[in-house]
């Protein structure tokens, strides 16, 4: 319980939440960056970030005079992404700026290291009828061909996992194949992230390269 307790302490504090829920993208992100991100002062950031690195949740990384932070792994962001899930459908937006943000979100972006939102459930829908995944996503034998056709090698990380999407309330495709996908068609220019955002959109040559692999 005491453990339970002080991960809730951590979180339950606004700008430490806003920073790891920019973090979720995947990324890491300078202390700057994030207290831009979060409204608040560089000092107040760094307070914080120290915090969250001592907690276990981000790891931290000097480069020069520039500390970089992200998400301590995959552990944590399925961590956040279930208490997302679990709180329930978020506030309406107060503005037309933070409805529109929210919209391309629902859309799609990145839930750490693979894809989520409507793009993610349309993503593992196309491989559900592809048979490369069974309805629990696991991986089948030929969906590891499918995969490996792609680029794919098995590594000691889970091969596939459900991850309750936070917006859509069924589960994505996350793990290692979940991420290689994700990773793929960023490499390829079939999906680009809209700003310093977590939204991500499907580019017309994603449309096209989709259709070619039979996800469309």
């Amino acid at each position: 319980m005491a453990v339970m307790e002080a991960l809730a302490r951590l979180l339950a504090d606004r700008t430490r939440a806003a920073f790891c829920g920019a973090l979720l993208d995947g990324r890491a992100w300078t202390a700057h960056e994030l207290a831009t991100h979060a409204g608040v002062a560089p000092s107040t950031a760094s307070e914080h970030l120290t915090r969250l690195v001592e907690g276990g949740l981000l790891v931290e990384h000097r480069q020069g005079r520039h500390r970089y932070v992200a998400l301590a792994g995959p552990h944590v962001a399925e961590l956040l992404e279930a208490m997302t899930a679990f709180a329930g459908p978020a506030p309406a937006p107060r503005t037309l700026r933070a409805a529109s943000a929210s919209e391309a979100m629902a859309r799609g972006r990145t839930c750490y290291d693979h894809l989520a939102g409507r793009l993610g459930i349309t993503l593992k829908t196309g491989l559900l009828e592809l048979g490369v995944v069974t309805t629990d996503l696991a991986v089948t034998e030929p969906g590891i061909v499918w995969l490996k056709e792609l680029g794919f090698e098995p590594s000691s990380r889970q091969l596939s996992r459900a991850c309750l999407d936070w917006t859509e309330r069924v589960p994505h495709l996350a793990g290692a194949a979940g991420a290689h996908l994700c990773r793929t068609f960023l490499d390829r220019g079939w999906v680009k992230r809209i700003g310093t955002t977590r939204a991500v959109t499907l580019t017309p040559a994603g449309d096209a390269g989709w259709r070619d692999l039979g996800l469309l």
